[in-house]
């Protein structure tokens, strides 16, 4: 039986995990509705949360169903969500879901809302979005959500087809530390390397946490990115990824897609130009993002150890 949170339903399982602080991580839908397209999408959002149990946390899937804010879903509900119409919900879209009982699958910054109002700490996604390239006004909501949500959001960098320099500009200015797992390069989404530097390196969950407590301890209430760059096996060059993503944006500004329309366009684009290797780029990451996240999130509700003077 799931418990109701004012709009939220929360499963038990979750319910009961955050009330015995144990470590749970928030997984993102439009990876499902609008990410990646079928079976690859279900495989995927079951893979993400056999993930994460593999590392001693509980996953929770947001979405919206049905009128609901849903924080943990059934396979039936996976289901679903992964085969029927769904629509993008970041900040703006919730009221529009709810009081139209539209499905709805979340972005980085609709999940990161709904996993801080029920006391989630710890969220594993693929790459944020940041400003575009397509135009400098475009700028994703996730900017505004890392900058007032505090919430660990383990990526894999923001998406390559955005302008990577002036996302990386607008993180520093809303004070939000972008920090680099086991590097000291803002990953590139499919690449490892960017020319682009992170605010901060960190080598260990450990480190992670450490680093998150003292940042929220002063008051701060920014978001904390934490980068972990793709394998070097699914890797794709940005000497061959970048003519790839030049050319699916202009054909995005010659067909006149524009807000949450381009993103998808621009990776299904992508994803034909490079023969299926993004998509497979994008999976690995992904499953590799939820298995640090749940390591992050056993760190943060570990007992602190106290140090001997």
């Amino acid at each position: 039986m799931n418990s109701t949170h004012f709009s939220f339903l929360v499963t038990d399982e979750i319910r009961r995990a955050l009330k015995q602080d144990q470590p749970v991580v928030a997984l993102e839908s439009t990876v499902i509705t609008h990410g990646l397209p079928a079976p690859h999408n279900l495989r995927l959002a079951r893979d993400m949360e056999a993930g994460v149990r593999s590392r001693g946390a509980i996953p929770a899937t947001v979405a919206l169903l049905n009128g609901s804010i849903h924080i943990g879903l059934t396979d039936s509900e996976l289901e679903s969500l992964a085969s029927n119409p769904a629509i993008k919900v970041s900040l703006r879209d919730f009221a529009t879901a709810l009081t139209k009982k539209i499905n709805g699958g979340t972005t980085v910054a609709g999940t990161m809302f709904a996993a801080h109002k029920i006391g989630i700490k710890v969220f594993a996604t693929g790459g944020i979005g940041g400003v575009h390239k397509e135009s400098r006004m475009d700028i994703s909501t996730d900017m505004q959500a890392l900058a007032t949500l505090p919430v660990i959001v383990v990526c894999a960098g923001a998406k390559s087809i955005l302008d990577l320099p002036s996302t990386l500009e607008l993180l520093e200015t809303n004070g939000v530390p972008v920090l680099g797992y086991g590097t000291d390069e803002f990953p590139a989404f499919f690449s490892r390397h960017s020319g682009l530097k992170v605010s901060a390196r960190v080598d260990s969950p450990q480190e992670v946490a450490d680093f998150v407590r003292a940042h929220w301890s002063l008051g701060l209430q920014s978001g904390i990115l934490v980068c972990q760059p793709i394998s070097a096996e699914f890797e794709i060059s940005r000497e061959e990824i970048d003519p790839i993503e030049e050319q699916a944006s202009q054909e995005a500004i010659e067909r006149g897609i524009r807000g949450q329309a381009v993103t998808p366009f621009l990776l299904r684009r992508v994803n034909e130009l490079s023969d299926g290797r993004s998509t497979r780029a994008n999976i690995s990451f992904l499953l590799n993002n939820a298995r640090l996240a749940a390591d992050i999130a056993k760190a943060m509700t570990a007992p602190i150890k106290t140090r001997s003077l």
